[in-house]
């Protein structure tokens, strides 16, 4: 039956002196690199070939050579340093926020208007920075917030969610576009009124969508019931295939419609030119008060507030 290894338990300061006597050769310029006197290093090389149960250096006219056994405890002990020193910077990086994982979560038109800048911000300083970003209805997005899924989001306050748990900056309302492709009928018109809409097919969110619902309200207010022709969608990129080759309109976030449709996206629409703004009540930047943000949430949430306080909540013009 094999012996069973003995456990060799050596310090750091034991392996530095390894590995600075392995590059320089010379106890004394050894002893200098590591911050001690000759004598010191003498007794704790003395200590560890002691430890070690043989000899890890001999002693030559021209300096110190490693012996077999040496050369092996050199190898791991760089091995080591290299993971301490490694973990040391890690450390320093999450504690300063320039590493980690973050999840956040945005419903469409904050998630364009300024996660994409806050994002790049953070990334440009920190690449190895671990960002995840998820676009959904406010409802899934508080959800994975209450549930310690997210570290904050960008959503909207519903009833059945404790506002108390939450810490609530306010961000700001979100104007509706009509998105259409650039060679609709009415894309070059002056003036665009919700009757001369109304006729049109339509492709829009799900109901309980607050641009839909925002929509809605707005015939309704004119004395029209809802379009009878709509295709109902949540996604964006079934959204975007469809305008493309059909007459059909898309209300969409303001910041979303002007990314498709300026450069450099110009994937070929158009807004409509409307006589009256439509607006969807105000989302808030939500975090939960029992879970503090770490480092890096920290610095992301930073940006996001930064994005708000610069008044620019559109960024399809930086994206080139």
């Amino acid at each position: 039956m094999p012996n069973t290894p003995a456990r060799l338990m050596l310090k750091p300061a034991q392996l530095r002196l390894i590995h600075a006597i392995g590059e320089h050769g010379q106890l004394q310029i050894a002893a200098q690199a590591c911050a001690m006197t000759q004598p010191a290093a003498s007794r704790m090389l003395a200590e560890t070939e002691r430890q070690v149960g043989a000899p890890l250096f001999l002693r030559q006219p021209k300096g110190m050579e490693p012996t077999e056994i040496g050369r092996n405890v050199l190898r791991r002990a760089r091995v080591i340093l290299r993971e301490m020193f490694s973990m040391a910077s890690d450390v320093t990086a999450l504690r300063g926020g320039f590493a980690g994982s973050v999840r956040i979560g945005a419903v469409t038109g904050p998630a364009v208007g300024y996660l994409v800048s806050a994002i790049r911000r953070i990334k440009q300083q920190s690449p190895e920075a671990d960002i995840t970003v998820d676009v959904m209805p406010s409802r899934e997005l508080l959800g994975h917030l209450a549930a310690g899924e997210m570290d904050f989001v960008l959503a909207r306050i519903l009833p059945e969610f404790e506002s108390r748990d939450l810490d609530i900056l306010p961000m700001q309302d979100e104007k509706v576009s009509f998105l259409v492709r650039a060679s609709h009928p009415m894309a070059r018109a002056h003036s665009v009124t919700l009757t001369e809409m109304w006729e049109y097919e339509w492709i829009m969110q799900q109901r309980g969508a607050p641009i839909r619902e925002a929509t809605l309200g707005a015939f309704a207010a004119v004395g029209l019931a809802e379009p009878q022709n709509i295709v109902n969608s949540p996604s964006l990129l079934l959204t975007i295939a469809y305008l493309a080759h059909t007459d059909a309109v898309a209300p969409l976030s303001d910041e979303v419609a002007q990314l498709l449709k300026q450069p450099p996206v110009s994937a070929g629409f158009a807004t409509l030119r409307m006589a009256r703004d439509i607006r969807v009540p105000p989302y808030y930047l939500l975090s939960l008060h029992r879970r503090p943000l770490s480092p890096l949430a920290q610095r992301l949430r930073g940006a996001v507030v930064e994005r708000l306080r610069d008044g620019a909540a559109s960024t399809w013009h930086e994206l080139g």
